[in-house]
């Protein structure tokens, strides 16, 4: 009997869309002692099909297990802030919209110019991001690019759409589907994870740290690595995302 496996379909895909999504999945597959992945085993231009993965209750071992792996993922690095996954060249996607890859030297000019600045752009075009919101995320692009929140420690290899929905749970711990892989910075995955809830998020991250310490103070900079992700949902979801991205820009503005 074949294996069982899943099989994603989007007719009429960008060119690309599951070509990069199977090249970020075996780069996060690469990171040695790293979290698992749905593997990819077909790529066509409108489908990916993926290794079946058997779901379970998340429990705290899977939980922790899940912080020090991710951990791990992040230590096999990146060449550099932006940069794409091994073998893929060009952009990618986050969700259906298109995900700059410009790699970049220093990570506050690229998550102004590459994840900030574009996004809010097209929010406050839609009407989603109000004049004051979008001139509160610049604000922020601008202390970005001062090198505010820049530090010494190198990219990481981030998964890049870690949201609770892409964790899946197995008998065997935690598995990864659907990233926008890119490198970046850790607290970038972490607060993801936080964003929409994770269960035993707590567990998770004592784990992480445990494993790779975070610099001081990265509570405080969780609503700054939420802002992409607040001002990308604004672009494809206006709603309250809009009003939620310009809270937390003007609270770091």
């Amino acid at each position: 009997m074949p294996p069982r496996t899943f099989r994603k379909h989007r007719a009429g895909a960008p060119a690309g869309f599951f070509a990069v999504e199977a090249a970020g999945l075996r780069w996060l597959a690469a990171a040695e002692g790293g979290v698992p992945v749905a593997a990819p085993l077909r790529i066509g231009d409108d489908g990916i099909e993926l290794e079946h993965v058997e779901l379970d209750a998340p429990s705290v071992e899977a939980a922790e297990q899940l912080g020090l792996r991710l951990a791990a993922t992040h230590s096999a690095g990146a060449p550099a802030f932006g940069s794409p996954p091994d073998g893929w060249r060009g952009d990618g996607f986050i969700g259906p919209i298109p995900l700059p890859h410009t790699p970049s030297a220093r990570w506050g000019s690229f998550y102004a110019d590459s994840r900030l600045q574009p996004y809010a752009e097209q929010a406050e075009r839609s009407g989603a991001l109000s004049p004051r919101g979008r001139r509160a995320v610049e604000a922020v692009c601008a202390r970005l690019r001062d090198r505010e929140w820049d530090d010494d420690r190198p990219p990481a290899r981030l998964h890049g759409d870690l949201w609770s929905g892409n964790v899946l749970w197995s008998p065997d711990g935690a598995v990864l589907i659907d990233p926008a892989a890119h490198g970046g910075h850790a607290e970038t995955d972490l607060a993801m994870l936080d964003l929409f809830g994770l269960p035993h998020l707590d567990r998770v991250l004592a784990a992480y740290e445990e494993a790779a310490p975070l610099a001081g103070g990265w509570r405080e900079r969780v609503g700054l690595h939420q802002l992409h992700p607040l001002v990308v949902h604004a672009v494809l979801f206006g709603g309250s995302y809009g009003a939620r991205a310009e809270e937390v820009a003007r609270r770091l503005s």
